[in-house]
């Protein structure tokens, strides 16, 4: 059987995140996501097929041509936008078999799969799919059944309750006619979900699997502080790898990588996880449900709490980095802070596509992107958005957002007085 991963999209809504990368390739926990739905798949199938198409070269690098001893084949998504014409794609990859499709941006345990794979067969189904019981509809589209078929699909019905879509099936190769006959969409996409409801109205038989496990759709930038939490709680072990001196704290359980130096008067309070070749410390606090990446710095009088540093970016001194993401290769100024609690104690809101969006978070700091330079003394307020390769100024109060290749500085009027 072959793993179909849908890994194509641009990832808007993450920006400035995902100015440089394809959003699957993003880390949480210091992995890239798609290793995640990999990993599920992989008890499951013979080769993995890679849809991609926005910044691919970054997946290929990032994943390689194999994962856990299997084939990863890269295919390019055909002309069109949508999930159907992302899974047309790798019709001549299937050879005739029954296939899994995954979103490659979604986060889900390996349980999901067997129960999948289960009612598909259990059904002796044309299609099966995932779904997952939700009190709000409004971002989801609505799965109706009758017994163990699925009767229809809606998109976002609204404010209802029912089973969501949740973007994993089991397709036969008959699938790819009834793409051919999908119409474009009110949103000028081929939908994989227009797909399904062409089959169901022709006679076939589709079935379904409901999921009660953890399920994260990775669509937003506080969606990585939450899969990075659920993952740190739930499946980091306690490993020390590097060097930690005499005079550190550790409490478990935290995940140390290799080359890693943590020094005196650090003190880590688990779950935490570290890279390799991370330089921590002297006298430092890192807080729970943190990953640093591989060749971080966290230096003196550093404080980070429930935050994602990734590769190669620096909070070297005098920082408070809190329900924060930083990107790679990112340098905070000494005295840099990130603020993360409004004053009214209300939802933190983040510009998402030039409209304000409730992240649902009574506390969220700064989203930095990559190759961001930021002087002494800075200030970001909270929900606030710094563009990849950008340059902010010392004492800059970061109060709006700062798009990517962007220098923000402050002018700054003098009186100089003879005494």
């Amino acid at each position: 059987m072959k793993g179909v991963i849908l890994a194509a999209g641009k990832g808007e809504r993450l920006r400035p995140l995902t100015d440089d990368r394809p959003k699957v390739v993003l880390k949480v926990a210091n992995r890239p996501i798609i290793e995640y739905v990999m990993e599920n798949l992989d008890p499951f199938v013979d080769e993995f097929i890679v849809i991609v198409r926005y910044r691919k070269e970054r997946l290929v690098e990032a994943l390689g041509d194999e994962f856990n001893g299997k084939p990863v084949t890269y295919v390019e998504q055909l002309p069109g936008e949508g999930t159907a014409k992302a899974i047309e794609s790798a019709k001549d990859h299937i050879n005739g078999e029954e296939f899994i499709v995954a979103n490659g941006d979604i986060y889900f345990e390996i349980d999901g799969i067997k129960e999948l794979i289960s009612a598909f067969r259990k059904e002796k189904a044309d299609a099966a799919l995932l779904v997952k019981h939700f009190d709000d509809l409004s971002h989801f589209g609505k799965i109706d059944v009758e017994g163990p078929l699925v009767k229809a699909v809606k998109e976002k019905p609204g404010k209802v309750s029912g089973y969501a879509n949740l973007g994993v099936y089991v397709f036969r190769p008959e699938v790819f006619g009834f793409i051919e006959k999908t119409p474009l969409s009110s949103r000028n996409e081929y939908e994989i979900t227009d797909t399904l409801n062409l089959m169901i109205e022709e006679g076939k038989k589709i079935t379904y699997a409901v999921y009660s496990g953890y399920w994260n759709d990775v669509g937003r930038p506080w969606n990585l502080l939450e899969l990075n939490e659920y993952l740190l709680r739930n499946r980091l072990k306690h490993s020390i790898k590097g060097i930690v001196e005499e005079g550190a704290t550790i409490v478990p359980p935290v995940e140390i990588g290799e080359g890693t130096v943590v020094r005196s008067g650090a003190y880590i309070i688990g779950p935490v996880k570290i890279g390799r070749n991370s330089r921590i410390g002297p006298n430092c606090f890192i807080r729970p449900y943190t990953s640093i990446g591989d060749n971080c710095h966290v230096g003196n009088a550093v404080e980070i709490k429930n935050s994602i540093i990734m590769d190669n970016s620096n909070a070297p001194h005098l920082n408070y980095v809190g329900d924060s993401i930083i990107g790679e290769n990112t340098n905070l100024g000494a005295g840099t802070i990130t603020a993360n609690l409004r004053h009214d104690r209300g939802n933190v809101k983040v510009e998402i596509k030039g409209k304000l969006e409730d992240s649902g978070r009574h506390k969220l700091g700064a989203i930095i992107g990559h190759g961001v330079k930021i002087g002494i003394n800075v200030t970001i307020y909270p929900g606030r958005k710094i563009g990849s390769n950008s340059f902010v100024g010392p004492g800059v109060v970061v109060d709006k957002n700062v798009p990517g290749n962007s220098l923000v500085v402050v002018k700054q009027e003098k009186v100089v007085r003879e005494l």
